[in-house]
This record gives C-alpha cells, structure tokens and sequence, in this order.
C-alpha cells in the first residue's frame, strides 16, 4: 500500500482543515520545507492540495510544486482548482506526476472526458463523499450523484485510481471509514487512495490488510499520532 503524506496549501502556507471547513485551519508553516522532511522519512509520494483553488477555481501552487521537484526526489500527486484541461496540463507541468479531479466532473463532463483521454494514467479521480453522496467546490457543494455511481463512470472512462475521501472524517483524527473504503473499491474496481480519519498505525494496519490501494496522511503525521517512518515500514 502507498502512503501519501498530505501538504494542503492555502495562500502558501501548509495547513490543515477541520472536516474541509476554510475557516477552521492549523497552519503548519513552510510546503517545501514539509515536503523535504516527509521524504527524508522516506515517501515516495505527495498529496498535493491547492486549497485555494478548491475553493475559488483559481489555481496558485504550480509555484510551490516546482521548487519541491527542485529540491526533492519525489513523486507528487495533487488536486485542487483543476477545472479545465489546461489547468492539468500546467499542473503536469509543474512536476505533478498525477492530477486528482473531482469538481470537473460534475461542472464540465465534456472537458472531464477530455481529460481522462488525454492524460491516461495520470488522472486520479477525486471521490468526495458526504452521506455517500459526491461533493464538489472544495467540498461546499454535495450533488445528487452517488459516490459509488460516480466511480463506476470514471471506470468506464479509463481511469484507474480514485482518492476516496469520507468528508465526514478528514481531519477530525477519528478513524477512519474502512467499511466505505474498501466498499467503493469493490464496487467500482477502481485503485482506492483512501484520505479524511486516519489517526494510528492501526488504521493504516486495518487499510493495508483491506487491499486498498493506497492512504493519504494529513493531521496525523504533522501532530504526531503517526511517525511516518513507522507507517512506510509497516506498509513494505
């Protein structure tokens, strides 16, 4: 299983949200200074998330991706305000390996579809679920799409791998939701990144034996529930 230290940016800073809610933050500081210290405990990957974007449309970070690729060997998946076809090339540009899309989707199926044809294996579907339904816009908008339904679409588009986000748990440290987790991945067959809850190693334990394909690691690794060392041993 994958490991994904998280580095959510928000007008340059590194910081982490309470359940998605911009207006309850903890900033951590300096993103490339995170990035330099999650791969000298040894990740081979980043979660990458421009919350600026997420919320506005209006990207900021492909800067910051830049200098990471700069100053660290490490591979980058990262979302937020890619709503155009455009806004993923720049991001690939920058050095992201990978571009999560979630809000595109729903706000411009054409141009999702023009994605998913044009950057393959390199989109990752974003699948935020509020009470199994899709939400978009930085989580401010939940639709009347189900999750699972819109997972299944994605697999029929040629997408492999899907961030599945419990909005419900992201950065409340409460555990994470395994029974939903590995349900959207059996059910859609899609690789599961699974993100919002995870608070211990037994959590990480519990998604690694499940099969999930991978796990993203926000608060818990900058407020120390988590040493990532241990994480990435107890995942090889």
């Amino acid at each position: 299983m994958i490991l994904f230290p998280a580095i959510d940016i928000l007008e340059g800073r590194a910081v982490r949200l309470y359940k998605g809610d911009k207006n309850k933050v903890t900033d951590y500081g300096d993103p490339v200074a995170f990035a330099e210290k999650w791969a000298e405990a040894g990740a081979g990957w980043l979660h990458v998330v421009d919350l600026s974007g997420a919320f506005s449309g209006k990207s900021g970070i492909d800067g910051v991706i830049s200098e990471i690729k700069k100053r660290v060997n490490i591979r980058i998946q990262s979302g937020g305000g890619l709503r155009k076809v455009t806004d993923i090339r720049r991001r690939l540009d920058a050095g992201a390996d990978r571009a999560v899309i979630g809000t595109m989707a729903v706000s411009d199926p054409d141009e999702f579809a023009l994605a998913a044809y044009s950057f393959p294996e390199k989109i990752v579907a974003g699948i935020d679920a509020r009470g199994g339904m899709l939400a978009v816009k930085g989580w401010t908008e939940t639709t009347d799409i189900s999750a699972a339904a819109f997972g299944k679409k994605c697999v029929r588009m040629g997408i492999r791998w899907a961030l599945f986000t419990d909005i419900s748990k992201d950065g409340a440290m409460q555990g994470v939701n395994l029974c939903e987790t590995v349900r959207m991945q059996k059910e859609t067959g899609l690789n599961v990144i699974a993100s919002g809850g995870v608070s211990s190693l037994k959590d990480i334990e519990n998604l690694k034996d499940s099969g999930v394909a991978g796990c993203v690691l926000g608060r818990s690794v900058y407020d120390g529930a988590v040493d990532l060392k241990e994480a990435i041993r107890l995942c090889r």
